[in-house]
């Protein structure tokens, strides 16, 4: 057995049992090929995301789900401001260090058919999105050196840090305002560090009902991946499962003139080069 390249989570149409996978046909964008309603088949994973080896059985995926679960989520970790372009559009100085905020487990949620779930209390026209590159740790470390950090990568996936910007702007700490249930789909596969190769190449971008709104590059980070995982590792354990969302380029619809907002039944998708497409339908809450 080998080790995974291109990992999902799933619900399988056999025996309707969730399951971790090998895509088989790496090249799909299974993000569009669920919202679509294409077939996906992937090689069954024995084991865990951490260790897991890919099998010869096939299995077809009914649901995809969260690529990390709950479970297997230590903790989600943020960088608010890392791109030069969406300092200069917030029209903020470049952060000296960086900006840090956490959000709950709870805010973790997978790709479609999961989705943004907006309640009442964010449902005045100012819920956001926030496309961004996604990396889970696979290793616990402290103290870890910048020429060290990508061993201590696990692999990458595509978020949304959905965001009610009435809620952020009343105070200065954000978790609140970040830390919706559900408001940061993550997916819709994880990708192994030896099929990425250097992360700060890869592109990113948000699509708003059809119209790509945010259209950036991770090199334009102000402090790269590997800064970010030395800086984090510092003064706390960065433990296996823990989520870091690395920032997001310009494109906010906060910023925007007029205004992007996420609406009841809108479309947000964020795609990330070399991953694929993250989609998520908006549902504002009934309650």
């Amino acid at each position: 057995m080998s080790s995974w390249t291109h990992l999902v989570r799933f619900i399988a149409v056999e025996g309707s049992q969730e399951h971790l996978g090998q895509l088989v046909d790496t090249a799909r964008d299974v993000g569009k090929d669920s919202f679509e309603g294409i077939q996906i088949v992937v090689y069954l994973i024995d084991g865990t995301m951490f260790d897991g080896r890919v099998t010869e059985q096939i299995l077809h995926v009914k649901t995809l789900l969260s690529p990390v679960s709950k479970d297997d989520c230590n903790f989600i970790k943020y960088l608010g401001l890392n791109y030069m372009d969406h300092a200069k559009e917030a029209n903020l100085p470049l952060p000296k260090a960086p900006i840090l905020f956490a959000k709950p487990r709870h805010a973790l949620t997978g790709p479609f058919p999961a989705a943004i779930n907006i309640p009442k209390c964010a449902q005045d026209e100012t819920s956001d999105y926030e496309a961004g590159l996604c990396v889970v740790i696979g290793k616990s470390g402290k103290k870890i050196r910048q020429e060290d950090a990508l061993d201590f990568v696990l692999d990458f996936t595509a978020s949304n840090d959905v965001s009610a910007r009435t809620l952020q702007m009343v105070t200065p700490q954000w978790p609140y305002s970040k830390g919706l249930d559900g408001s940061c789909p993550i997916g819709p596969v994880l990708v192994a560090p030896s099929i990425i190769g250097d992360p700060q190449t890869l592109s990113i971008k948000a699509i708003h009902n059809q119209d790509i709104v945010q259209d950036g590059n991770a090199r334009d980070m102000i402090f790269d991946i590997k800064k970010q995982i030395s800086y984090l590792s510092q003064v706390t354990t960065l433990e296996a499962g823990s989520i870091l969302l690395t920032g997001t380029p310009a494109g906010i619809g906060y910023f925007r003139q007029p205004r992007r907002v996420l609406r009841d039944g809108d479309e947000i998708s964020v795609y990330i080069g070399n991953i694929g497409t993250l989609v998520n339908k908006v549902c504002y809450e009934s309650w």
